[in-house]
C-alpha cells in the first residue's frame, strides 16, 4: 500500500529537520538547562585536528604554484618567501591570539561584534558574514574546480573528458552536498588519511624536482640569469615581490578555518567553558605546525615548478594550468605515479570543499538565527546545505568552472577575514595596556590592510562577488526578520521573589495587568492610568490591577532572557519592571508566563498608540517600541493556537 501524502510529507520534513537546535521555542516559565561549568571532554587530539583544517590550507598545494608563476614569473619563489615571512610574522601570531581571546569557534567575527552594539554590531556582522561566505564558498567551487582540472588533463582521461569541466565541477559538489545531507561522520579519521598520503606523495614529487635541478645545474644558471635580465638587482626583485604579493594570498587560506574547527580540539581535564586552557594550547600548536608545514612546501613547490615547467604552460589552456605539481609529477615519475597523485589531489580538493561547508555550517547559523535574521529552519543541517550547494551550482555556472577567475574572489574573502582578525586582536591588545604588541599588531594590520586594497583594485571581481554575497544575506536578513516579527522569541522567563508573590496573589482572581510606559512614576501616574482604564473599559472599582512596565534595552536582540522584578510604589501600587529588547515581545511573554503559573487566563489592557500605524511598526520593528497593544495580540495569537487559553488584550 502507497503511503498517504501526509505521511511521507511528515517523514520528509521531520528528516529534513533533524537535529534542529531550537534556542528559542521554550515556552515561557518552563526551566532552562543551565551550562556545566566544565567542558565535556569529547574531542581529538590537536594534531589530528590539525588535518581537518588542513584539506583547506595544504590543498592549496594544487593550484598555488600555478597561480604564483603566472602572477610573478620567474620571481615567484622569491615572492613566496615574501608570502611565508607575512605568513609566519603575521598571520600566524595574529590567529595565535584569535585562539586565545575567541576559544569556542566564533573567530575573530565575534571578536569584533562585541566592539559594536545595536543595529551597527548587526551589519557589522553581516557585512564579515558576507566576506565570509565568499571565503567559503568559494573554497568550495573552486576547490571543485581544480578537483575537476586535474581530472580532465590526466593523460588516460583527457580525450573522454574534453571540455566537460564544468560538469563535472558541477558533479563534485553535488556530491558534496549529498555527503552532508547523508550525514558527514568521522571526517576527522578521512582527514587525516587523506592529509598524510597528500603531503607524502608531494614531499616525493619535491624531492625528485630537487634532484632533477641538482642534476641539471644549468636550470638555476637560467633561472637566475632570467631574473636578473627581468629585475636589475635584488632590491629590485624585492620590491616587485613586494607588489605581486597581494596575487599570492591564497597561500594564506586556512588560518579562519583553524580557529572555527578548535571545539574539536580535545583539551586539559581542568578546562572550563571561560578558560579552556588545553584547548587553546592545542589550537595554537595546530596553528603552528600547519604554517610551518605549508611555509615548506610552498617555498619548495614553487622553486620546483617555476625552474623545470615552462612558462607558456602557466597560461590559460597549458597542461600546467591549475596542475603544476601534477604536471612535474606525469612529468618525471611516469602516468602511473601522476595518476596516483592526481586521485590524492582530487580526494583531497574536494575535502577542501567539505571543510569549507563544515566551516558554513558552524558560522551562520550561530548568528543569523539568533539575530532572528533566518528562518527558524537555518539551525538545521540538512536545509543550509541545500541552500549552500545551490548557490555553489550558481557560483561554478557564473564562473564556468574556471580555477583563475575565482582566485580574486577567494582571494578578497581570505584577506577580508585576516585583516579583520588583525584589528580585531590590536584593540585586544590595546584594551589590555599591551603597548608593545598593541604597536606590532597595528604594523602587521597595516600589511593586511594594503594588500585587501591593493587585491581589491587588482581583481575587483573580488569584491563584487563579495558586495553580491553580503548585499545578498543582509536582504535576505531583514526580510527573515520582518517575516518573523511576530514570533515569541523569549527564550526563559525568570522573576524574583517579589514579581512572583504579586502573580501568586492575584492567582485567586482573574489576573489584570496594565501595561504602562513610564513617566514620572508619582503616584498621580499610577492614580490616573488606574482610572482611564477603569473608564474605558466599563470596569468596577473593586477590580485589582499590576502594572507592568518595559525598558527597551537593545532593539537590534532577538532572542533573550526575560527578567522581571517586582516593586510596590507609594506603598499602594504593584509595578513589574522589565528590560527587554521589544515591549510586546516581554508583555506577551509575562502574560504566557503568568498563565502557566496561576492557570488562569490573565487580562492585560492598553491606550491606543497615537501616530500612523505604518509609522508606529516600523518603530517595532527597528527600536522595539511602537504600535504595541496590536502588535502583543499578534504575537500571542502566533504564540497561543488556541482562543480559549489565550491572555485577553483590551485596547481604550
Amino acid at each position: 500500500m502507497a503511503m498517504p501524502p501526509d505521511t511521507r510529507t511528515s517523514r520528509l520534513r521531520a528528516w529534513m529537520l533533524e537535529g534542529l537546535s531550537d534556542m528559542a521555542k521554550g515556552r515561557p516559565g518552563e526551566p532552562q538547562a543551565t551550562e556545566p561549568a566544565k567542558l565535556e571532554h569529547k574531542g581529538q587530539p590537536w594534531w589530528r585536528v590539525m588535518c581537518l583544517t588542513g584539506v583547506d590550507y595544504f590543498s592549496t598545494l594544487g593550484y598555488q604554484p600555478g597561480i604564483a608563476a603566472l602572477a610573478a614569473g620567474v620571481l615567484s619563489p622569491v615572492a613566496t618567501i615574501v608570502l611565508v615571512i607575512v605568513t609566519l610574522a603575521g598571520a600566524l601570531p595574529v590567529y595565535r591570539r584569535v585562539a586565545a581571546e575567541s576559544p569556542h569557534g566564533e573567530g575573530s567575527i565575534a571578536m569584533l561584534s562585541r566592539l559594536l552594539s545595536k543595529w551597527k554590531g548587526k551589519l557589522f556582522v553581516l557585512t564579515l558574514l558576507g566576506f565570509a561566505a565568499t571565503d567559503f564558498l568559494i573554497t568550495i567551487t573552486l576547490s571543485a574546480a581544480d578537483a575537476s582540472t586535474h581530472l580532465v588533463e590526466n593523460p588516460h582521461l583527457e580525450s573522454a573528458l574534453h571540455d566537460k569541466q564544468v560538469l563535472i565541477t558541477l558533479l563534485l559538489v553535488a556530491l558534496l552536498g549529498a555527503v552532508f545531507l547523508k550525514g558527514f561522520l568521522e571526517a576527522i579519521g578521512v582527514a587525516v588519511a587523506l592529509v598524510g598520503v597528500y603531503l607524502a606523495l608531494n614531499l616525493v614529487v619535491v624531492i625528485t624536482g630537487l634532484w632533477e635541478v641538482l642534476n641539471n645545474g644549468h636550470l638555476v644558471t637560467d633561472w637566475t640569469a632570467a631574473l636578473t635580465a627581468e629585475h636589475g638587482n635584488a632590491f629590485a626583485m624585492i620590491g616587485v615581490a613586494l607588489i605581486v604579493f597581494p596575487k599570492l594570498a591564497l597561500g594564506l587560506s586556512g588560518f579562519e578555518t583553524g580557529v572555527a574547527v578548535m571545539p574539536h580540539i580535545k583539551g586539559d581535564a581542568d578546562d572550563t567553558e571561560t578558560r579552556p586552557a588545553g584547548r587553546i594550547r592545542g589550537a595554537k600548536k595546530l596553528l603552528t605546525t600547519s604554517a610551518l608545514i605549508m611555509s615548506v612546501f610552498l617555498i619548495a613547490t614553487s622553486f620546483i615548478t617555476t625552474v623545470l615547467i615552462p612558462h607558456q604552460e602557466f597560461e590559460s589552456g597549458g597542461k600546467a594550468n591549475g596542475r603544476a605539481l601534477a604536471y612535474l609529477a606525469h612529468e618525471y615519475l611516469g602516468n602511473t605515479f601522476g595518476t596516483i597523485y592526481d586521485v590524492s589531489t582530487i580526494a583531497i580538493l574536494w575535502f577542501a570543499g567539505a571543510s569549507a561547508m563544515a566551516g558554513l555550517l558552524n558560522l551562520m547559523p550561530r548568528y543569523l538565527p539568533k539575530y532572528g535574521m533566518a528562518p527558524h529552519w537555518a539551525r538545521a543541517v540538512r536545509p543550509m546545505v541545500i541552500v549552500f550547494t545551490l548557490v555553489a551550482f550558481l557560483v561554478t555556472w557564473l564562473f564556468d568552472a574556471d580555477v583563475d577567475a575565482q582566485g580574486g574572489a577567494y582571494a578578497t574573502g581570505v584577506l577580508v577575514l585576516i585583516s579583520s582578525a588583525a584589528i580585531a586582536v590590536t584593540i585586544a591588545a590595546h584594551r589590555a595596556g599591551q603597548r608593545a604588541l598593541t604597536f606590532v599588531f597595528g604594523a602587521i594590520s597595516a600589511v593586511f590592510l594594503y594588500t585587501t586594497v591593493v587585491n581589491v583594485i587588482e581583481r575587483p571581481d573580488g569584491v563584487k562577488i563579495s558586495a553580491c554575497f553580503i548585499a545578498g544575506i543582509i536582504l535576505i536578513s531583514f526580510l527573515s526578520r520582518l517575516w518573523r516579527a511576530f514570533e515569541l522569541r523569549v527564550t526563559h522567563v525568570e522573576l524574583d521573589e517579589m514579581a512572583e508573590r504579586f502573580i501568586r496573589d492575584i492567582s485567586n482572581r482573574t489576573p489584570r495587568f496594565i501595561a504602562n510606559e513610564p513617566d514620572n512614576r508619582d503616584v498621580a501616574e499610577y492614580r490616573d492610568k488606574i482610572e482611564q482604564i477603569r473608564s474605558d473599559n466599563d470596569l468596577a472599582g473593586q477590580e485589582d490591577f499590576v502594572f507592568i512596565e518595559v525598558t527597551v534595552t537593545d532593539p537590534s536582540e532577538f532572542e533573550a532572557v526575560l527578567t522581571a522584578k517586582g516593586e510596590v510604589m507609594h506603598d499602594r501600587y504593584r509595578v513589574l519592571t522589565v528590560e527587554s529588547s521589544s515591549v510586546s515581545n516581554a508583555l506577551a511573554a509575562l502574560l504566557l508566563h503568568a498563565r502557566d503559573i496561576t492557570g488562569v487566563r490573565p487580562h492585560i489592557y492598553f491606550e491606543w498608540t497615537e501616530g500612523d500605524p505604518m509609522a508606529n511598526f516600523l518603530r517595532f520593528f527597528l527600536l522595539g517600541r511602537g504600535e504595541v497593544a496590536p502588535v502583543t495580540r499578534e504575537i500571542l495569537r502566533e504564540a497561543e493556537p488556541d482562543r480559549t487559553r489565550r491572555p485577553r488584550v483590551h485596547v481604550g
